[in-house]
């Protein structure tokens, strides 16, 4: 299936607005040049593949996915779930990560997980949508806002990676306070929060990858930090 990028609207005019307000930010946006968040993929098939890559190494979620891509055809709820338990479990996943694709895709079915009424929600709302499905956390949440809805205004505090960022270029201390303050200093990005916190990963020469999100306080982002990795592909 060949992927759709979408570049949001709002990007020009808001680095424009980050560039003029922010130093850091402006030195940021000048060595990552035409650079820019894009939306890839369609949410169920992001979301699912966000579950098939949690908590193991970005080669290994490769290789799963591509089993399941194998066994469901399509990445759809009603190919999810016409497939037996074992076909699933024969793909390399856990029992509890089919039990999570499996309940993703009755959420989907039901309607309870609607992308179709996304942009009639507010961020939170979606948020609180997203995370009933077994397996989705707040991170994962907000990535997909961030990469697949393109919301704007997304910060988000718990990742490891956008902290040690706003160390590097701000010289905040990531504690109980610290925290407080980088919440605060987010608030001079607003209504642009999800730009800035892109540019912050692009500081680290790093992107998110919503598709191997692992729902620990240990971010994709910062861990491909850790590993040296340099790039990286949010679906």
């Amino acid at each position: 299936m060949s992927q759709q990028t979408t570049t949001p609207a709002y990007w020009s005019h808001a680095i424009a607005h980050l560039a003029a307000k922010d130093a850091p930010l402006a030195a940021i946006i000048a060595h990552v040049g035409k650079q820019c968040i894009e939306s890839r993929g369609e949410p169920f098939e992001t979301l699912l593949r966000s579950i098939v890559g949690q908590q193991i190494s970005v080669k290994a979620a490769h290789s799963i996915w591509l089993k399941v891509q194998g066994c469901i055809g399509q990445a759809a709820p009603e190919h999810v779930l016409a497939q037996p338990i074992e076909a699933l479990r024969a793909c390399g996943l856990s029992g509890k990560k089919v039990e999570y694709i499996v309940d993703l895709s009755h959420h989907f079915q039901a309607g309870t997980v609607n992308p179709r009424r996304w942009a009639q929600l507010s961020d939170e709302a979606l948020i609180q949508e997203l995370i009933q499905v077994k397996g989705i956390g707040r991170w994962t949440a907000q990535m997909v806002l961030m990469f697949n809805a393109l919301r704007p205004d997304v910060f988000p505090i718990d990742d490891l990676a956008i902290r040690k960022a706003l160390c590097q270029q701000y010289g905040l201390v990531d504690d109980k306070d610290g925290r407080q303050h980088m919440v605060i200093k987010a608030q001079d990005w607003a209504p642009w929060r999800s730009v800035a916190s892109w540019l912050l990963w692009r500081s680290l020469d790093v992107v998110p990858d919503v598709a191997a999100a692992v729902e620990t306080n240990i971010s994709p982002a910062l861990k491909k930090v850790r590993a040296t990795r340099k790039t990286a592909v949010s679906y």
